[in-house]
């Protein structure tokens, strides 16, 4: 029977497993939906499909780097407690994830999952999670991933395993850890000025300009105010602009000139940035733990 589109759809909605995982479910039962269904429960896909839809803000982000510190990837994994973050298993799935990234050249996380977890296994980085879904009982998912080629120098740093740096700098080694422990601790936007993106400081302006004409004084004065607050906020979101961690005295943009170096750009993931939680005491918490394992 041929696995069309809208065959592989329905499976997707009734299961909520990816679209690569219903296709090959569907080719092994020669497109009988029901038999896929079943054996994709037996798997556990179908398990780790239900648990798709809660909320995975917890997890870790994992550096690597190439032999010769030229490459780098960073990657963010999650799942829905700190404690599974700290679970072997789990650890131990990121880790190997990490080292796919930086080894592949995949550009989105959809086409990463599809590669084998480890180089020369089937299974892969898509079908070790679901199965680390049923058996630990969590969601968890690769959320996103940057990989950093540089013929300059590559500096890391993590502030235990929820903040992540990556920093590709013309300079010294040293300089540019320092550089990025001030990143994990600072987080700035961008490197410099010309890095914000114009949205960005668009909107901003616009809310100064609204503060300032509140104040009743006249329009030159609410000009040179405005300029003022916009000065001070990029010095805020840029990397140069912002006083160093280790000497406040010292921005950080004069510390790179007197070392002659530069930051050509940084990546900084920090864990569950962006993803809003969902709040629940532990009564509510309780009751929807048992209400979902009746379910299952």
């Amino acid at each position: 029977m041929a696995i069309t589109a809208a065959l592989v759809k329905e499976l997707r909605e009734r299961t909520g497993a990816g679209m690569m995982e219903c296709k090959k479910a569907l080719v092994e039962t020669n497109g009988d939906i029901e038999a896929a269904i079943e054996n994709m429960r037996k798997s556990g896909q179908a398990k780790a499909a239900k648990k798709a839809g809660r909320t995975a803000a917890e997890g870790l982000i994992v550096i690597k780097t190439s032999p010769d510190n030229k490459q780098a990837a960073i990657v963010e994994v999650n799942c829905e407690t700190d404690f599974v973050a700290k679970d072997e298993n789990f650890k131990s799935f990121a880790d190997a994830v990490g080292e796919r990234v930086l080894d592949s050249d995949v550009e989105d996380v959809e086409a990463l999952m599809a590669l084998p977890l480890h180089e020369g296994e089937d299974t892969t980085i898509e079908e070790a999670r679901q199965a680390l879904v049923a058996k630990i009982g969590e969601n968890m998912n690769v959320r996103r991933f940057a990989r950093i080629a540089t013929d300059g120098v590559l500096a890391t740093y993590s502030h235990g395993a929820r903040i992540g740096v990556v920093v590709d700098i013309d300079g010294d080694a040293e300089l540019g850890r320092d550089i990025a422990m001030h990143i994990a601790a600072s987080n700035p936007v961008c490197v410099d000025e010309a890095d914000v993106p114009a949205e960005m400081l668009a909107k901003e302006r616009e809310i100064v300009e609204a503060q300032a004409k509140e104040s009743g004084k006249p329009e030159n004065i609410i000009e040179k105010m405005v300029e003022g607050r916009m000065r001070k906020y990029l010095s805020e979101i840029t990397l140069k602009g912002q006083p160093f961690v280790k000497d406040p005295d010292t921005k950080v943009g004069k510390l790179l000139e007197s070392k002659g170096a530069t930051v050509n750009r940084f990546v900084r993931y920090e864990v569950g940035e962006g993803i809003e939680k969902k709040q629940e005491d532990f009564r509510e918490e309780v009751m929807a733990q048992a209400a979902a394992a009746r379910s299952e």
